[in-house]
């Protein structure tokens, strides 16, 4: 009976079912079950206030683990451009380092005009937010429009 009422609330909130796969669904069905039959749910403003910063402040503690390694080892910045099935042009900006890749940014570029000088300008911005010191090399499409940008990076 616990079981269908977990499935029941993916079914009614359009929770699609590769949650269930997430290793995070997997800690909060076991936590719940440790904890017993007294939990009680944290509420609408819980989880939009309280709860939500705090697992800002822990997103922000594991990101500046990250940079602590960046300046110890150097990092790659990955940028992957794709479109939606809106049309739209999206690149995904994030950092990869020996302790783990992080996700930093992902940017509806359709308003740019994807040319080598407009993503140029898009790459330097990040490697400023990484610390340009801490640049060993940039990944991104081989698009002509990438190429020129990061020719134009090294400039």
């Amino acid at each position: 009976m616990t079981i269908q009422k977990v499935a029941r609330f993916f079914y009614d909130n359009g929770i699609p079912f590769n949650v269930a796969r997430s290793k995070s669904f997997k800690e909060a069905i076991e936590a719940v079950g440790r904890y017993g039959p007294n939990l009680k749910p944290p509420s609408y403003h819980e989880l939009r206030v309280p709860l939500l910063r705090k697992e800002v402040e822990l997103t922000n503690e594991i990101i500046n683990r990250h940079r602590e390694e960046w300046v110890k080892y150097g990092t790659s910045i990955m940028a992957d451009g794709w479109t939606d099935k809106k049309q739209r042009t999206l690149i995904n900006f994030l950092v990869n380092s020996p302790h783990g890749t992080v996700f930093i940014e992902s940017i509806d570029a359709s308003s740019l005009v994807k040319t080598g000088e407009k993503l140029c300008e898009l790459l330097d911005r990040y490697v400023e937010r990484v610390g340009e010191q801490n640049v060993v090399q940039i990944v991104s499409d081989n698009g002509s429009n990438f190429v020129l940008a990061g020719k134009n990076l090294l400039l």
